[in-house]
């Protein structure tokens, strides 16, 4: 009789990111189970694929999502599948790895002093357990990239914005400072984003900014890149 196959550990990790305070953050949980390897150690949301209630992995990931932050995320799109025998200490391991877009700061929900989560800078967010790192790496590459051809950044803010708004979120996850007369005819022209009528927001002196949202709750691909270095 032929020896059965090892199964492999088979789990899902979460990058949520948002933006606060003018910066481009990633959520992180603690790592609470004192039987798990990494107790007490911050990293990315993930556990276990549960196939007696998860329909497939992307219900899995906001199942453990809700389990542990108690919040929900909109924008929820397949990342990459990391994989391995030297990945996770408890043996050879797939996780399929999906990244979110939160809008606005309390975009999920989460109390500001909740414990056991926090939201941190992309850039400090310290040493992470198994390979959450490379994780968030790949996880910040795909936004970055794909902010030069796609509506994604707009996710990042609160579902209702100015002009100014939009244009920062797309400069923080770019990277660079973009001139405001052609960053809004390039939008423009692709159509992304609509008026939302009735509403206008006092920023300073002078008249009220008027607000846009969104034309689509879906990514807008534009289809080919039109906010490049020289946007």
């Amino acid at each position: 009789m032929t020896a059965p196959y090892i199964r492999p550990i088979v789990t899902v990790d979460v990058v949520v990111l948002t933006l606060r305070a003018g910066q481009l953050q990633v959520l992180e949980v603690q790592r609470q189970d004192a039987a798990e390897p990494f107790c007490g150690a911050w990293g990315l949301p993930g556990g276990y694929v549960h196939v007696e209630e998860d329909d497939d992995t992307a219900s899995a990931a906001r199942r453990v999502l809700r389990g542990k932050t108690g919040g929900h995320v909109g924008h929820l799109e397949q990342l990459y599948t990391f994989s391995g025998a030297g990945r996770d200490p408890r043996g050879w391991s797939v996780s399929v790895v999906y990244l979110a877009l939160v809008q606005g700061d309390d975009g999920m929900g989460l109390r500001p002093d909740q414990a056991g989560v926090r939201w941190v800078n992309v850039d400090e967010a310290g040493e992470l357990p198994f390979d959450h790192a490379a994780i968030l790496a790949k996880a910040l590459d795909r936004v970055r990239g794909k902010a030069a051809y796609s509506s994604l950044p707009a996710f990042l803010i609160a579902p209702v914005f100015t002009w100014s708004e939009l244009m920062g979120v797309y400069e923080v996850v770019l990277g660079q400072t973009l001139d405001a007369s052609t960053f809004r005819r390039k939008v423009e022209a692709q159509m992304m984003i609509v008026p939302a009528h009735g509403q206008r927001r006092h920023t300073g002196a002078g008249r009220p900014a008027g607000l846009y949202r969104l034309s689509t709750d879906a990514l807008h691909d534009f289809g080919r890149v039109v906010l490049s270095e020289r946007a």
